[in-house]
């Protein structure tokens, strides 16, 4: 559910984890209910093996009377085992399909936030949100929340038929009972700190970490591989520390919940043992038979084992609520009104693709970077966008392209408008060169693909490799150089079918000869009917224009093409 900037601000962890569960309400019901119908099991079971061993040990009861007891406990202990496996399948369902839900939204957000408002985001950063704070929601989902149920109604049948049998052993377990959540709910506070600066830890640790592998050969060449890795070793010595801190909570508060649990189990189990012997006579103690006794005290335990069990997975929610708080947060993003679903760009006129009327760009604490501008492109125009470094032409780029919406003026685009875009780092992947250039057509062909390589330069390198269009490349082209990595980006463009083309600096790092052979390829996708606009300061593309900006003066010139 893709959501506006009203609606993202109002936003809170703990109602953003509500408004996903209760998508899956049915699911966890069944398995609530599922859940309260093992502990009814349960309650049968102990209730077969308190008649059994007093009849053995009081009745001296042969195999005759004992066999029908025997069959009715293995069915009801067969029954108890389906019943729990059907609750954590409910519960692991809904798990799923609500981190499915909660993924889908993250990747909706970032799509409609766009590269440029993403900039200031660190990859593994956003990498660690979509995978682990995200796996965090696992156990609050298909643990906590059945179990909050569970907690209660388990106790409340199991306090209801020890108080049929014994209301004074009833006593003892309900004065012990609040102790447990009291003491829970202390923790957890301290657990949700914890577990939220873990999860700010491991995503700094992340882009920390993946900072320095990238730069290892800068780091080598100014001999700083020692710090490099001295500052990797403490930013995870600090994790480890946090890690720490959240397991000694955990096993403090497991340690102290057990301890009240066993002694609550203790004071029945003396309470039974004198009332048997007689020790006792106050109450409903005098008519405690080796039936009634053993019944309440297998079921003591039995009482506070969904009290302990939400104790472990409060833990869950104390996770689930560190990685929620990290999740909104990038929720909460503001995005463009323009990059809203439904909130279309004003249409242009027949026969113009886009085109900017008066448009501004202005950025958060550097005021306006671009504008205002009023321009217009057409099929088949070739517009070359100059300027000094830092004039703005890649700010241009992508207002055309719609990363951005402007402050002011206008952005007017073809309804349906497909762009291919190539910036000044093109991204490359690893994998092969036909796994790279099927980025921007998945169904091309091998033939297809030699031809765009042909049109960027690369048909000499192609004959090269022994490998041909299988050779692999490492992560950001590893393997090519700047000048072979950008002709490989060029050859994408060459690929894809949009009418509009937006290229940054598509001749750099090339030499003059096949900067010369690029700017025919690139004319020739103008005679195509396709739109250009080139930000460069190369003298051999700018000749191709018959648009020019230049952000200067920001005024639109006229030009034929040569």
């Amino acid at each position: 559910m893709l959501r506006t900037n009203d609606d993202a601000t109002d936003l809170k962890p703990r109602g953003w984890l509500a408004e996903l569960a209760a998508r899956e309400r049915p699911l966890l019901f069944l398995a609530s209910f599922c859940g309260m119908m093992a502990g009814g099991f349960t309650i049968l079971q102990m209730g077969l093996l308190a008649w059994l061993l007093s009849q053995l040990l009081e009745a001296k009861a042969g195999l005759d009377i004992l066999w029908p007891g025997f069959v009715a406990l293995v069915t009801v202990v067969l029954l108890r085992a389906m019943a729990q496996w059907t609750q954590e399948a409910m519960a692991l369902e809904a798990s799923l399909r609500i981190r499915r839900r909660a993924r889908a939204q993250l990747l909706d957000h970032l799509a409609l936030l766009g590269p440029v408002r993403l900039a200031g985001r660190h990859s593994a950063s956003l990498a660690n949100q979509l995978v682990e704070q995200v796996e965090a929601l696992d156990g609050y989902v298909a643990r906590f929340l059945p179990q909050m149920r569970l907690a209660v109604a388990v106790p409340l049948m199991i306090l209801g038929v020890v108080v049929w049998l014994d209301w004074l052993a009833a006593t003892f377990l309900l004065i012990s009972a609040p102790l447990i959540p009291l003491f829970m709910a202390l923790v957890g506070m301290g657990a949700e700190r914890l577990n939220r600066d873990q999860f700010a830890a491991v995503a700094r640790l992340s882009g920390h970490f993946i900072d320095r592998v990238r730069g290892i050969s800068t780091l080598q060449l100014f001999g700083r591989t020692r710090e490099a890795t001295r500052d990797v070793q403490q930013a995870a010595d600090h994790y480890r520390r946090l890690s720490m801190r959240t397991l000694r909570l955990a096993f403090l508060s497991s340690a102290v919940l057990e301890f009240f649990a066993s002694v609550a189990i203790a004071v029945v189990a003396i309470y039974v043992g004198f009332g048997l012997l007689g020790y006792i006579t106050y109450g409903p103690s005098t008519e405690l038979t080796l039936f009634t006794g053993l019944l309440v005290l297998l079921l003591a335990p039995e009482f506070f084992q969904p009290l302990r069990s939400l104790s472990q997975h409060y833990h869950d929610r104390a996770a689930a609520l560190g990685a929620a708080e990290g999740m909104v947060s990038l929720l909460t993003m503001p995005v463009d009104p323009g990059r809203v679903p439904g909130v279309e760009s004003p249409p242009t006129p027949p026969g113009v693709l886009v085109s900017l009327e008066a448009a501004t760009l202005t950025y958060p604490g550097r005021g306006t970077i671009l504008g205002p501008l009023t321009l217009t492109v057409r099929p088949g125009d070739i517009l070359v966008v100059t300027g000094a470094s830092g004039a703005g032409k890649s700010s241009l780029l992508q207002l055309l392209a719609g990363f951005v919406d402007p402050s002011r003026g206008r952005r007017c685009v073809m309804p349906g408008l497909r762009f291919a875009w190539m910036d000044q780092r093109p991204l490359l992947i690893q994998g092969s060169l036909a796994d790279n250039l099927r980025l921007a057509a998945p169904k091309v062909t091998d033939e297809a693909m030699r031809a765009a390589l042909e049109r960027a330069g690369l048909a000499e390198l192609l004959a090269a490799l022994p490998e041909g269009l299988a050779t692999s490349l490492g992560e950001r082209g590893i393997g090519l150089s700047g000048g072979q990595a950008q002709r490989l980006a060029l050859a994408r463009i060459f690929l894809s079918s949009a009418p509009l083309v937006l290229l940054d600096e598509p001749t750099a790092h090339l030499d003059a000869d096949t900067e010369a052979e690029l700017a025919v390829a690139l004319n020739e996708l103008a005679r195509e009917g396709r739109s250009l606009v080139v930000a460069t300061h190369h003298p051999a593309l700018m000749r191709l224009a018959n648009q020019r900006i230049d952000l200067g003066d920001a005024r639109v010139k006229e030009a034929a093409i040569d």
